[in-house]
């Protein structure tokens, strides 16, 4: 399903950019749009993971220099039938982690000293499981092509609106782009919007399953679910400094909302819910 889910957002980005292509530039637009479009399938199957990884200078780290994290991750990945993944630490005191990689292949796990210093070995055990679980859910390649479609729709809808202000790539006529400049300038508030929310609302139900696949392979839902009160109090304390782009790879939000409205741009579902759901009740 996640696999059908990433080539569908692949699909849907190309579209898109060969759209706005033809819609402001005409054919020049297109073979525009058409390059830009490999250029971003290309660099977010191979290296979404890695720009990721940069941004939040994450650091690989050996067997020896963190037995804790690898004597779980190994176990778990053994009895998920998993490849062991490369772990990486965050220099970071907020305390949080996150999965990223195109396949289980070419997988990585990162994690911040915060949560390190944090949690207990059943509640590190908790989180390592729900990140092995999206791993294991194939989706860590899908939320990575959501946030580059996000990012990309983003940019080219601006593009698009200062090429109408200065009369297109010179691909169509005037009259053939009446209202243009409305048209840009509509696609410029909504286009970003709209992506936005397709990220989000694959981030908030692969969020919900993670939490499901790690309780389910520690057989220990109570270990996930203190964690997951921890992180939230703790990142309040001490928030992480965070890209939107790659805000909803988190196990809990490094981007606080208030609620409300702003719960719908929240990238993932509310700490309460996840615990609810998890064990019956909203607090541990």
């Amino acid at each position: 399903m996640n696999t059908f889910k990433s080539t569908f957002l692949l699909i849907v980005l190309t579209l898109f950019l060969l759209f706005v292509g033809d819609r402001f530039g005409g054919r020049n637009g297109m073979i525009v749009a058409f390059l830009l479009s490999v250029v971003f399938n290309f660099g977010t199957y191979f290296f979404s993971d890695k720009l990721a990884l940069s941004m939040y200078r994450a650091q690989p780290v050996t067997r020896e220099q963190l037995p804790r994290v690898y004597n779980v991750v190994e176990r778990l990945s053994a009895k998920q039938n998993l490849p062991i993944p490369k772990i990486y630490v965050i220099p970071s005191e907020s305390p949080n982690a996150f999965a990223t990689g195109r396949n289980p292949t070419h997988a990585s796990v990162a994690v911040t000293h915060g949560i390190l210093n944090l949690l207990d070995d059943e509640e590190l055990e908790g989180v390592l499981a729900h990140e092995l679980g999206h791993v294991k859910n194939r989706d860590i390649l899908t939320s990575s092509i959501a946030a580059t479609l996000a990012g990309a729709i983003t940019m080219v809808a601006r593009m698009g609106y200062w090429a109408s202000l200065f009369g297109g790539y010179g691909g169509r006529d005037d009259r053939n782009r009446g209202g243009g400049g409305f048209t840009a300038l509509l696609m410029l508030i909504v286009a970003p919007i709209a992506a936005t929310l397709i990220q989000l609302a694959i981030s908030r139900s692969r969020e919900y399953e993670a939490d499901a696949t790690g309780a389910k392979e520690t057989g220990n839902p109570y270990a996930l679910a203190r964690a997951l009160q921890k992180l939230d109090n703790y990142s309040r304390r001490i928030p992480m400094q965070a890209s939107p782009a790659t805000a909803h790879l988190f196990i809990v939000a490094p981007l606080l909302g208030s609620g409300g409205f702003a719960n719908l741009f929240s990238t993932h579902p509310p700490i309460k819910e996840r615990i609810q759901r998890l064990i019956g009740r909203d607090l541990v």
